[in-house]
């Protein structure tokens, strides 16, 4: 039996899924895309230019509380663009997304700290056999974060 929870979480998952199968697309046939690298951990190597993330990163806990409200609305932000622009393996991105949970209530926080802990174990994997899977898990934590969000009434804060 599906809970409402259930099929929410479902939905989620199933769009960012589609979202990122290229040439899914309801018109015509796939557009002709470059070809373009698979996240990996070498991402994590070449750090972005500083962003409007770092600044936010930067505030103290009490600006962080008054910028984040509902609490988690400035995670579940992040997490969302994240998962929508595949940047999740990107230096500083996984980290800002856990900084913001500073004020999140306890699911968004959990799910922040479970998407850190996968992005830590990718990172150390870099290189070997086991770095596609840990990758992979990365996506899966954004998307089980995403979920949390969607849950919490969050989707589209942010």
């Amino acid at each position: 039996m599906l809970y409402r929870g259930d099929m929410s979480r479902s939905v989620v998952i199933c769009a960012v899924v589609l979202a990122t199968v290229p040439g899914c697309d309801a018109g015509g046939p796939p557009a002709a895309r470059p070809p373009s690298p698979a996240p990996s951990v070498q991402a994590a190597a070449n750090p972005p230019a500083p962003s409007a993330q770092a600044a936010v990163n930067s505030l103290p806990p009490r600006a962080l509380a008054a910028a984040d409200e509902p609490p988690g609305a400035l995670a579940c932000g992040r997490i969302a663009e994240a998962v929508r622009g595949g940047t999740l393996m990107q230096p500083g991105v996984v980290t800002g997304i856990s900084t913001a949970t500073a004020t999140a209530d306890a699911p968004v926080a959990d799910a922040a700290t479970r998407l850190q802990q996968a992005y830590e174990q990718a990172v150390k994997a870099q290189g070997t056999e086991d770095e596609p899977d840990l990758v992979a898990a990365v996506s899966a934590a954004g998307a089980e974060m995403v979920s949390v969000c969607a849950d919490s009434g969050l989707e589209t804060a942010g």
